[in-house]
């Protein structure tokens, strides 16, 4: 009997031990998952959460990276130079992630440049893709290499090869508008709020992108700049959005759908990642084309100056 009470008590030592264990775990995940993280975050979370770097400069890789850092240019995550824009298909996303060894269920944490706060963008827009493509442990390193180096971590100019893994993807519409929807909000079919986040000088048409057809902006759309969510000449993204100040400012009802646009889709992932991944407001998405693949499809457009104003915009380099 005092035999079985000892085996009875080891038993629920290690029961407390095992559970104890995985809140541990638990609460590491948590606190790992955070879409925002500093340098400090990420120093910490290497060992534990071992995620796997992307660092998406290009050729600035090999001048020195994280440690462990897997190149993984822009590029891979973007369309054709006449709709830089435009959603990969689902087999050439698939590809490309396999040969950068990713796995659905290790964490990927994404790295731009982090020299001005449009280097931001382009982390977004990656994140945006691997979010809506099923990847869940996802993160941006706020500021880039530049804040990691700034915080005094190591370099490394060692070029890693990945291992290629093999992976079943599925795009999820969740996060995306299509033109075909975004047509329908601009006829009112739909009731959701369109937001360019380009500078006024695009969204009042002075401006345009090179392989947009005209200047302009969507029918209906408000102007909000990507850059409002960085302090002046800051890289790194503000973490402290007051929520119910920026729903006022937007003018953004109760549920309301948003849709983050801009030239080609990159701006336009700032704006969608600071409102949904750090605001936690719900039902908002990217139109990845954006107005380089709605201007070409000659559908109204507001903003659209003149002709005779056009070609002196153009001129002028406006």
């Amino acid at each position: 009997e005092p035999t079985q009470c000892i085996e009875d008590m080891n038993m629920k030592l290690l029961t407390y031990s095992l559970a104890a264990g995985l809140l541990s775990a638990s609460i590491a995940s948590a606190d790992y998952l955070k879409p925002l993280m500093n340098p400090a975050e990420l120093s910490n979370s290497l060992d534990q959460a071992n995620p796997i770097i992307l660092d998406i400069r290009g050729d600035a890789y090999s001048d020195g990276h994280i440690p462990g850092a897997i190149s993984a240019p822009y590029g891979l995550f973007r369309g054709p130079k006449n709709n830089p824009g435009q959603l990969l298909d689902e087999d050439v996303l698939e590809e490309r992630f396999e040969a950068l060894g990713l796995e659905l269920d290790r964490p990927v944490v994404v790295v731009s440049e982090g020299k001005t706060d449009t280097d931001f963008g382009a982390a977004a827009r990656v994140y945006w893709t691997l979010k809506s493509t099923g990847f869940e442990d996802l993160a941006i390193l706020n500021g880039g290499k530049q804040a990691w180096e700034q915080a005094g971590y190591p370099i490394d100019k060692t070029n890693i090869t990945p291992k290629p893994t093999e992976l079943d993807i599925t795009f999820s519409p969740q996060w995306t508008a299509t033109t075909e929807q975004v047509v329908s909000v601009t006829k009112e079919e739909v009731d959701s709020l369109l937001l360019d986040a380009r500078p006024a000088s695009f969204y009042e048409g002075d401006k345009s992108h090179g392989a947009a057809s005209r200047p302009g902006t969507l029918p209906g759309a408000e102007n909000y700049y990507y850059a409002s969510f960085f302090n002046d000449g800051s890289a790194a993204i503000s973490s402290d959005i007051d929520v119910q100040a920026l729903k006022v400012t937007l003018g953004l009802e109760e549920d309301q759908e948003i849709v983050s646009f801009c030239n080609t889709g990159h701006w336009a992932a700032t704006n969608w990642f600071a409102l949904s991944e750090v605001a936690g407001i719900e039902n908002v998405k990217l139109y990845p084309g954006s107005m380089v693949e709605y201007s070409n499809l000659d559908l109204p457009m507001e903003n659209t100056p003149g002709v005779v104003e056009n070609l002196l915009n153009s001129i002028l380099g406006n």
